[in-house]
């Protein structure tokens, strides 16, 4: 079965001041690393734009109104110190969201095996009813919830590889035994949130915090010791990866030195445990990476492992 990737030229129009390092080339980086020959196999969709009611799936009704109501005409708004908004960047959101809810939709029926969306902004450190860290909606969250809405999923699990942990996530489903968030990221590093103790009320919160200038094999030990087995025992129905790449040896905001093909062995590694228990089925979601080289190598490499190669 084939792979699905969506991404929208909206994407670009999220405009941001210059020096900033969530910029739209991270984008076009992934498109000219994705227009390779080896992948003329992928299924390619344009995102559809969601109404901002679907993020109510994870985001209180009066959060994502404010959201919208602050979307600009003209210059840029400061949601915080390091979040804003241009006029393009409402539409690039809820294709963001349009994207990861379209994709669980594909997987769910069987249409594609897997799916990559690559949209911006990203979502993981959008809390309940907090935007912060570049992130305006929770994508992954969205499609966690999707799935178990619109589907029935009874057990989804988001992996999140983000050099910078996925607070947002984790603050959404703190107390929800349906949904397991398990986590490595660089600690200490923004957003300050990620400990090892930090398990959640129902025992589905899994954080395996990494050392600046930990390398690839501390991080694959990490994996397969901290994350592949409580994942294996939670038996989900289907995976969403936080698929961030700035843990990459490569990216200025952070000190990990993960190569390309970290990231693809951490794919195999989740298609595999997806193949034993969820029918095969994960939808992945981009979130940080920020050095372009180090982001197109290692979207490039994550997408060769879900085409199965």
């Amino acid at each position: 079965m084939s792979t699905l990737y969506m991404s929208h030229p909206a994407a670009l129009d999220h405009a941001i001041p210059e020096g900033h390092p969530e910029r739209p080339d991270r984008i076009r980086a992934i498109e000219r690393a994705l227009e390779d020959e080896r992948f003329a196999g992928l299924v390619r969709g344009l995102a559809p734009k969601a109404e901002p009611e679907v993020a109510t799936l994870v985001h209180p009704a009066a959060y994502v109104e404010a959201i919208v109501a602050a979307s600009p005409a003209s210059g840029y708004v400061q949601i915080d110190s390091d979040t804003l908004m241009s006029p393009g960047t409402l539409e690039a959101a809820l294709r963001a969201v349009g994207g990861a809810v379209h994709a669980v939709d594909a997987v769910m029926a069987g249409e594609c095996a897997n799916a990559f969306v690559a949209m911006r902004p990203p979502g993981h450190h959008a809390e309940r009813a907090t935007a912060m860290g570049f992130c305006l909606f929770n994508h992954a969250a969205i499609a966690a919830r999707h799935a178990q809405r619109a589907h029935g999923a009874e057990r989804v699990a988001i992996v999140d590889w983000d050099v910078h942990h996925g607070n947002g996530s984790q603050d959404i489903f703190w107390d929800d035994a349906s949904v397991m968030y398990a986590s490595t990221h660089q600690m200490p590093l923004f957003p300050g949130t990620g400990a090892a103790s930090e398990r959640g009320t129902r025992d589905t919160i899994v954080n395996v915090p990494l050392r600046p200038n930990d390398d690839g094999a501390v991080f694959r030990e990490a994996f397969e010791a901290g994350i592949l087995p409580r994942l294996e025992a939670f038996r989900p129905d289907i995976l969403i990866i936080s698929a961030g790449f700035d843990a990459h040896r490569l990216d200025p905001l952070a000190n990990l030195r993960l190569d390309d093909a970290d990231f693809a062995w951490a794919t195999r590694k989740l298609m595999d445990l997806a193949d034993r228990h969820a029918g095969g089925r994960i939808v992945s979601v981009l979130e940080g990476g920020y050095s372009l080289e180090g982001l197109a190598r290692s979207a490039a490499a994550h997408v060769d492992a879900l085409l199965g190669r």
